[in-house]
Parts: C-alpha cells; structure tokens; sequence
C-alpha cells in the first residue's frame, strides 16, 4: 500500500521522521530523521540550499534532537541527495566508500556550470533546464564524507540500533540502505522510486532486484523511498517487477542483434508508462546492454541524456 500524504516533514513512529519531497521527479528526493533521546541521525540532505534550510528548520522545530544532528548517512552519491551536506554543520558525514568517490565526479560547482552552459545545448539544454531548472546549484560548497565503509556499519542513536547495509552498485556504484528495526522504518534512497521510473546509472540489475528482496523480507512497516511517497512491500514488488521486465525486454532486443537506443524506444511500457519520467528506460537499456556485452566503460552522460531527452519531446538537433 501506498501512503500519499502532502509534501513535507511527517512522523513515523518513536522519534523517526520522513520528509517527502512535493514530486517524484528529477530533483525532488526524500529524506529522513531518527531521534532518541538527545542523539539523531539525518538521512540525506536535498538538491539545494534552499530546500535543506527549509527541510533542516521543519526537522529541528518538530524534534528537539534534530536541532544538533550527529550523524548524517548520505544513501548515494547524486546530488539531490547530498548538496546539502554543508549545513549540517559538526556531523559526521557516513557515505559507503564507493559512493564517496563518485560524489567527486559530478560536484555543485559542476552542476551549476552545466546549467548556465544549458542555452548553448539546444534542445538537449531545454531538457536540463526542464528537469533541473528549478534548483540553484551557485553557492554551494562540496562537502564529502567524513568516514566511509564497505558492505555493513552498525550505528547506534540513543538506544536504537541503526545498520547501513551497501547493497550498490545499483542505481549508482555505492547504494546503502537505513535500516531501524525499533522504528519499523526502512530509508531506501534511490534503490526505490515509486510512481516514478527508476534510473540505473550503473548496475548490475541483479544487484539491484536483490537489493529489493532484501527490503521485502525486513518486514518495515514504513519503507521511505528516495523518490515518491511511503510505501510497503508491495511497492517494493512493483519496482522489482519492473526491473525485471526491462531486463528481459531489453534481452530479447539485444540477441536480435538491435542497438540500446532503437531498443528503448521499441520496448512497451505498459502498465509502467504512468509514472513519471518513462524516458529513463534509455539510460536502463544502455547499462544492460553494457552488462550484457560485458562491456566495462559505460557512455557518456550527456549523450545519455540526449537521448531521454529525445524520448521526452526534447529532440536532438539534426
């Protein structure tokens, strides 16, 4: 079942928190809090300041923890779930160390440079400035991890046990989950987008249908997805069950010998065609051909872009 409540902060149970962005779409991510006593753990800052100032203030009025935030775990390394990370000031900032690294890849300052090069990009430019327009990427200064980890860390907030488990590379190369069993709450990032197509910018899609058969079996009541509203197992089967029949689809297509491009656009969505941002399917079928080839280098971004932004409305200049 899922829960559609109205944007903002929301409490959970016991002192966790979920704050929902007002979309699903590019940009627009969850976060979460976890308070006991004095002590609170923060999952993920947001695209901008602005939006982390807003969030940060909602958090620290509604619980009193939240107004010195210990630990902040960024879940992955894209920037709408990290950009913020400077205003959580005196943390310690937890990432898996795959995750670290990427972060180095597509910093603030870059982000903000491609948005003012966007009028020079034609079409592909349109398509920036329709996904990422929105948010101000001027001002904010890079803040990476203060301490990484590879495959679990154990946490404790007050007397609440809190595990960190890396299930990437996934939707990125260093994926983690938050789980706290004593609030019966799971923080996923982006290994769930619900109402929302799911973007795999790395893979192996296996890796990632396991990472949502992990969350099947915890049993959480409360699953916060990084994009999109609360949800339970059955969301979670949904986003498996897509990534599945992308894989086969895109499988077919591959042994009759059809390029990742003609293949996204050839693929029927069907019953998956209303959530937002079907375009995604193209960055999805090129990282499974390159699994399927075993290919190691993975293509470029901007041309990955280019062709969601064809599939979008947004066409390439001939």
């Amino acid at each position: 079942m899922t829960t559609r409540l109205c944007p903002g902060l929301h409490p959970l149970s016991h002192g966790a928190y979920a704050w929902l962005a007002p979309q699903a779409t590019w940009g627009w991510s969850n976060a979460g809090l976890i308070t006991d006593g004095e002590e609170s753990l923060l999952i993920d800052t947001l695209y901008d300041l602005e939006l982390t100032t807003e969030m940060l203030a909602k958090m620290r009025a509604a619980a009193p923890a939240a107004k010195s935030i210990g630990t902040l775990v960024n879940t992955h390394a894209n920037g709408d779930h990290c950009h913020g990370n400077e205003l959580v000031t005196g943390a310690e900032i937890i990432a898996s160390t795959a995750s670290a690294l990427e972060m180095n890849e597509l910093t603030p300052e870059a982000m903000a440079a491609i948005m003012q090069s966007a009028k020079e990009l034609g079409p592909l430019g349109e398509y920036f400035q329709h996904c990422f327009g929105q948010f101000r990427f001027d001002g904010i200064r890079f803040t990476p991890p203060t301490r990484t980890f590879d495959g679990e860390l154990d946490l404790k907030v007050g007397d609440k046990d809190v595990h960190l488990i890396e299930v990437g590379p996934a939707h990125t190369r260093g994926d983690i989950l938050v789980h706290c069993p004593a609030d019966g709450v799971v923080f996923t990032g982006d290994i769930l987008f619900i109402d929302s197509t799911p973007v795999m910018w790395h893979g192996p899609v296996a890796n990632w249908i396991n990472a949502c058969l992990l969350i099947e079996d915890m049993g959480a009541e409360f699953i916060i997805p990084g994009h999109g509203p609360i949800t339970d197992k059955h969301g979670v089967v949904k986003v498996r069950h897509y990534l599945q029949y992308v894989h086969d689809q895109a499988r077919a297509r591959y042994d009759a010998g059809m390029d990742a491009f003609e293949a996204a656009k050839d693929i029927e969505l069907s019953e998956y065609s209303a959530w937002s941002d079907p375009e995604r399917i193209a960055v999805n079928v090129d990282s499974l051909y390159r699994e399927f080839s075993g290919q190691q280098a993975q293509t470029e971004t901007l041309e990955l872009m280019s062709r969601m932004a064809a599939l979008a409305g947004f066409p390439a200049k001939s």
